[in-house]
C-alpha cells in the first residue's frame, strides 16, 4: 500500500511524461484542497475556479520540474495554488478587473470533494489550527496575512512598524515551526 504522498509523487512523475489518466487522478485527489486555498486567498468563487485552472495548467506543463525532496508534494501544489491566487488578487487590486479565463482542459472532473476528502480536509485544518495556536498571536496573524491574504513582506513591515528583514525572519521561523508541528 502506497502512502498518499508517494501516490501524488507518482502521479506527478507520470504527468511529466504526458499521462492524461494520471492528470485526471491528480485532479480528483487534490482539486478540493487546492480550490480551498484559492478560495481562501481570493474570497471569490469565480476567480478561485480560474486560479485553480491556472494551477492545473501549470502542473501539466511543469510536472517535469517537480523534484522529490522528502517534503509532501502537496506543498508544491499548494504553493502553485497560493501563487496563482495571489497573482489574480494583485491584478484585481491593481484595477485590472478584466482577467481572461483560461480554457479548461476537458479532462477536469467535478471539483466537489467526496466524504473522504472532506474528512481529510477537516482533519488537516484542525491540525493546522492547533499548530497556528502554538505561534505567538502576532506571528500567527502575520502568517495568515502573508500566506492566506497575499500581503507582501513590505506591507507587513509597514503595518507592524517592523524592519523588512525582521518580518522575513519571523515568517521563515514561523513556517519552520509550523512544519515541525505538522510533522508530529
Amino acid at each position: 500500500m502506497t502512502t498518499p504522498q508517494a501516490e501524488i509523487e507518482d502521479l506527478i512523475s507520470r504527468i511529466a511524461m504526458g499521462d492524461r489518466a494520471a492528470f485526471r487522478l491528480l485532479y480528483e485527489r487534490t482539486a478540493a484542497k487546492l480550490f480551498g486555498v484559492c478560495l481562501r486567498v481570493l474570497n471569490d468563487r469565480a476567480l478561485a475556479e480560474e486560479a485553480l485552472q491556472d494551477v492545473f495548467m501549470k502542473v501539466w506543463h511543469r510536472a517535469g520540474q517537480y523534484r522529490v525532496n522528502g517534503f509532501s508534494p502537496m506543498t508544491w501544489l499548494i504553493t502553485l495554488a497560493r501563487n496563482a491566487s495571489i497573482d489574480r488578487l494583485r491584478r484585481r487590486n491593481a484595477g485590472n478587473r478584466k482577467v481572461e479565463p483560461i480554457d479548461a482542459v476537458d479532462l477536469l472532473a467535478d471539483p466537489a470533494p467526496g466524504p473522504a476528502q472532506q474528512a481529510e480536509a477537516r482533519s488537516e485544518a484542525q491540525a493546522l489550527a492547533a499548530c497556528m495556536a502554538e505561534l505567538p498571536p502576532e506571528r500567527a496573524e502575520m502568517v495568515r496575512r502573508a500566506y492566506l491574504e497575499g500581503a507582501t513582506y513590505t506591507e507587513l513591515a509597514t503595518a507592524t512598524g517592523t524592519k523588512l528583514n525582521t518580518v522575513r525572519t519571523w515568517l521563515r521561523r514561523s513556517l519552520m515551526q509550523l512544519r515541525e508541528c505538522l510533522s508530529r
